[in-house]
């Protein structure tokens, strides 16, 4: 009996504290016991229901791949390696699992300043509760729009402007449906742009050593078995990796 009392009293007493807890902090409360639902605030901006941000942060975790490919740099980055990786003519080194790894490091070294800018002016502020979600969205998508539209060409920016009938704007207050497309393809260019330089010096090589072969009869040997030891030698004296990461750099305006 003492003990059902004992319950009862340490419920009574936590159902006072998340009432007066509640009724201080905000406007309206709707609950049973230690359970409510809290309808608005006074100290700061309002936010949505606990569940639509559960689900606005599962959407986000499903689209985060997508984000990543496609509105960073990092579609270029893997592209580039790639074509490095092709050029040298070697079937799986390195591997794919080390191609990818490089280039989310990569991405996330050129990025950063980017992040720096959204948690500066956007993710800050709005947990110190001085700007409201939308603010603390429109913000942030306006950096990642400045970041796009700097690599993105002005022809493909034209080009989805007009199919999407939009009238004259300023690049700064572009959509994102129009942006994000425009700045894959402009992407997409540059990255076989650079993978053409890179395969030059290779195919170089293997027209020498295809064209020694022939002039000395040895029409049945491979030129591969020749001409890619040669190319790796070459690679490594000129430092080919780091030649490639810093170009890759420095064609993001770092």
């Amino acid at each position: 009996m003492k003990n059902g009392l004992k319950i009862a009293a340490l419920f009574l007493l936590l159902l006072a504290l998340t009432g007066s807890t509640a009724s201080a902090q905000t406007n309206a409360v709707t609950g049973f016991g230690p359970v409510s639902i809290t309808l608005g605030a006074n100290n700061g901006p309002q936010n949505v229901d606990m569940g639509i941000k559960v689900l606005f942060f599962l959407t986000l975790l499903t689209l985060a791949p997508s984000i990543l490919l496609l509105m960073t740099c990092f579609t270029r980055v893997v592209i580039v390696l790639s074509f490095v990786r092709s050029a040298l003519q070697l079937q799986g080194t390195p591997a794919s699992q080390i191609i990818i790894g490089l280039s989310l490091f990569i991405t996330y070294f050129v990025m950063a300043p980017v992040w720096e800018n959204i948690s500066r002016d956007a993710i800050v502020p709005y947990q110190a509760h001085q700007i409201s979600d939308q603010q603390a969205l429109d913000r942030a998508t306006a950096q990642v729009r400045t970041f796009m539209l700097r690599q993105t060409r002005p022809k493909d920016v034209e080009l989805f402007v007009s199919m999407a009938k939009l009238p004259p704007t300023d690049p700064n207050l572009l959509p994102l449906r129009v942006v994000i497309p425009s700045f894959i393809i402009s992407e997409l260019r540059t990255a076989f742009q650079m993978g053409f330089l890179i395969y030059v010096p290779f195919i170089l090589i293997d027209i020498v050593v295809a064209t020694v072969l022939m002039s000395m009869g040895m029409m049945m040997m491979p030129p591969m078995t020749i001409s890619l030891p040669l190319k790796l030698l070459l690679f490594v004296l000129v430092d080919g990796w780091s030649l490639v990461v810093q170009s890759l750099v420095r064609s993001f305006g770092m």
